[in-house]
């Protein structure tokens, strides 16, 4: 069951924020068969992000990055084992394969991606080229579009 409303009424007073609504929608998609596997998304300073995926039981040449169109995804999948013939009695770490997605908002970069004991660290860094940082307006007593 899907509930949808209108966003209309954020939307009336802000300018430039269209992909907010593409936003919300996507979240209210999801639902809990993404959870797997568990990750975290921590900031590190104003402008310094990560990402931190459990991939226990994966290797690094199992898992891939990709950034297309501002949307982050982290997949992974087990390769073949063809040399190892093994009967499992009890499997609790879960390797199946697995695709997550993340918006990432404007100017953000991913700068370095890492697997350490297990945990996929996907660092980020939010990285504001000049022409879009604020900048003070002067006013003054003529105007440009006067004659």
């Amino acid at each position: 069951m899907t509930s949808a409303f209108s966003m209309a009424p954020l939307f009336r007073h802000s300018v430039g924020f269209d992909r907010f609504n593409d936003l919300f929608e996507s979240a209210l998609r999801q639902d809990s068969a993404t959870s797997y596997p568990p990750y975290n998304v921590e900031k590190h300073g104003d402008d310094q992000y990560r990402i931190v995926v459990a991939a226990a039981g994966f290797q690094e040449e199992d898992l891939e990055l990709q950034v297309e169109k501002g949307v982050l995804t982290v997949s992974g999948g087990k390769r073949d084992k063809t040399a190892e013939s093994v009967t499992y009695l009890h499997q609790g770490i879960a390797q199946r394969a697995f695709k997550l997605s993340f918006r990432l908002a404007d100017h953000i970069e991913v700068k370095n991606a890492a697997l350490v004991n297990g945990l996929l660290n996907i660092d980020l860094l939010r990285l504001v080229p000049e022409e879009a940082k604020a900048k003070r307006i002067p006013i003054g007593a003529q105007s440009v579009l006067s004659h």
